[in-house]
């Protein structure tokens, strides 16, 4: 008798064998590149088909940030990895404080490195998780799934739903059965059909869940004043690329040489967004810091640029 899982998978549009591909293991390597390409060309397609619903997403991750709320990433495999991938990515390109972009993983820290598939099957760790974490109204959470029904997914989804945090689900199915039982604020469907080597979600579902979760999270920062024009003014710059990078906006948007950048940034104590405001208006860092809070935090705000 098939069991209520295995009857589910079958409906799954992730797991179908799409006949394209049926002599894959016959084809020259040339061939098989241009099929995964081939197949990778229509993912942007299925993601802008969502954009109502992403930039939906998108407003209930800037309601998060501008209040005190935290942003979680919560998800098994593939999933789990890239919501913790864009949940570490955010404090050096934005300044975001680490605490305020959370991923969670079924297995923990172990599984970002090696896989431990089996984790996925316990709903009662996705709902621990979100419980440890202490999230609340003021937080939101990402969800991530391409199959629509993982577990530990939907168990953290609906821990978070009963705190009353705000919910966003991101998946690759429709809703493959009504016995499965999921609530949220917003559930971004980016269908994106068979995968070239069937049920391999990494490939195209993997690609379509990295751009998405790269809109929602970008935009957001823009919008609460993270940039100057396309520059990231908020960044850290921890490393000797990103303080380079840092003198290089300032001289580019500034209209200054390095050397006054160098001193403008040890001046602003590393912040380029201070240092911009400063040298575009000539004030002390504590006078920029000042009209930054009046702007909201964006620069051209605090500038008088139109």
């Amino acid at each position: 008798m098939r069991t209520t899982l295995f009857q589910q998978l079958s409906q799954l549009a992730t797991e179908a064998q799409d006949p394209k591909y049926r002599r894959l293991d016959r084809e020259p390597l040339r061939r098989v590149l241009q099929r995964i390409n081939d197949a990778d060309q229509t993912v942007p397609g299925a993601v802008r088909r969502c954009l109502p619903q992403i930039e939906a997403a998108t407003k209930l991750v800037i309601e998060t940030w501008r209040g005190e709320g935290r942003l979680f990433y919560a998800g098994a495999g593939t999933s789990g990895r890239l919501g913790v991938l864009d949940a570490s990515e955010l404090p050096p390109t934005f300044g975001i404080d680490h605490r305020r972009a959370v991923g969670l993983i079924a297995g923990g820290r172990p599984t970002l490195v090696r896989s431990r598939e089996g984790v996925e099957d316990r709903a009662a760790d996705g709902a621990r998780a979100v419980a440890s974490a202490k999230m609340g109204p003021a937080d939101c959470l990402i969800a991530i799934a391409a199959s629509r029904r993982t577990p530990y997914t939907l168990g953290a989804l609906a821990e978070a739903r009963k705190r009353g945090a705000r919910t966003i689900f991101v998946v690759a199915n429709p809703k493959p059965h009504e016995s499965v039982i999921e609530d949220a604020d917003v559930i971004i469907p980016v269908v994106v059909g068979p995968e070239v080597v069937a049920g391999s979600t990494r490939m195209k579902a993997g690609t379509a869940q990295k751009l998405v979760l790269n809109m929602i999270t970008t935009a957001a920062l823009v919008r609460l004043g993270k940039t100057y024009q396309n520059w990231m003014v908020d960044l850290q710059a921890t490393s000797a690329k990103l303080r380079e990078r840092s003198k290089r906006i300032l001289c580019l948007t500034a209209d200054i040489d390095y050397d006054a950048a160098t001193a403008l940034l040890r001046r602003a104590r590393g912040s380029v967004k201070r240092a911009l405001v400063m040298a575009k208006l000539g004030c002390s860092a504590r006078e920029a810091d000042a009209r930054l809070k009046a702007a909201d935090g964006f620069v051209f705000k605090a500038v008088a640029e139109e």
